[in-house]
């Protein structure tokens, strides 16, 4: 933590921590250690108001209370530092410090998962905890992967701001994939493109209907000239409705030699 020069009454919680400093004035580290045995979540701090007040934007200083809240810590406590395996909770809701699963021993150091309250750092930091769960750079819980920040604790308005954070990444993800496969040239969706190539099907396929019926009343009418050509072959005469009849096949009407009574024999040579 970057030096601060405390403004409160020093040490401001002596029956619980010790605060541990290091280094000269112009560059120092601190820690803090337990003075205390707790069980399990057992409760270490209260953050009460006052000496607690709310800061009007997030620093390296401040912990982080709500979506868009903020807190100065004003005490000691701001000398907790963080760690991939902590010993303390900071439970924002019940504006509570607690053990963690472990409990407390006096000489523990005093430690929190800084992105269990804080959305993104104001100054991120590599981290140096050296645990074999250590997650390397610190930026805050926006910058993690699920991988990262499973089997941790974190405060409601973190779990809040990490589901909207994965429901956005997923919508842009189908955005993507349907702008790159779904759409057509025109930018219709795949289901409007199934629509219409049923609709093409189902017109084609009358089409052919229509089609197979003209090709069958053609060759029923096909077959019926046929037949009829067969009985003028056969009888020598046409039927009446016949469309048309091969010439020196009609029956002709009286001549008028056969009127006059020529062909009949009834006129004598001359």
């Amino acid at each position: 933590m970057a030096p601060l020069t405390p403004h409160w009454v020093q040490p401001s919680h002596p029956d619980i921590q010790e605060v541990i400093v290091t280094g000269n004035a112009a560059e120092f580290t601190t820690k803090s250690v337990s003075k205390i045995t707790l069980p399990p979540f057992g409760l270490f701090a209260k953050l009460d108001f006052p000496p607690c007040t709310e800061a009007p934007e997030p620093t390296y200083a401040t912990v982080q209370m709500g979506r868009d809240r903020h807190l100065n810590l004003n005490s000691d406590l701001l000398y907790i530092n963080h760690s991939c395996e902590p010993s303390l909770i900071f439970d924002m809701a019940a504006m509570n410090i607690i053990a963690g699963p472990k409990g407390l021993k006096p000489g523990d150091e005093l430690t929190f998962f800084y992105p269990s309250t804080e959305w993104y750092m104001a100054q991120p930091f590599d981290c140096l905890c050296g645990t074999s769960s250590c997650r390397g750079r610190i930026a805050g819980a926006r910058d993690m992967t699920p991988t990262q920040l499973e089997g941790m604790w974190l405060n409601r308005h973190i779990r809040d701001l990490l589901e909207e954070r994965d429901q956005q990444q997923q919508q842009q993800t189908k955005t993507v994939a349907n702008g790159t496969h779904g759409n057509t040239a025109n930018g219709s969706s795949p289901t409007q493109q199934q629509q219409a190539l049923r609709s093409a099907l189902a017109q084609a396929e009358k089409l052919i209907e229509t089609l197979r019926q003209a090709a069958d009343g053609l060759d029923s009418a096909s077959a019926s000239g046929s037949l009829k050509r067969k009985r003028v072959a056969e009888d020598g005469f046409i039927d009446d409705d016949s469309p048309c009849e091969p010439a020196g096949l009609q029956r002709r009407g009286p001549t008028s030699r056969e009127l006059s009574g020529e062909m009949g024999g009834d006129t004598s040579a001359a």
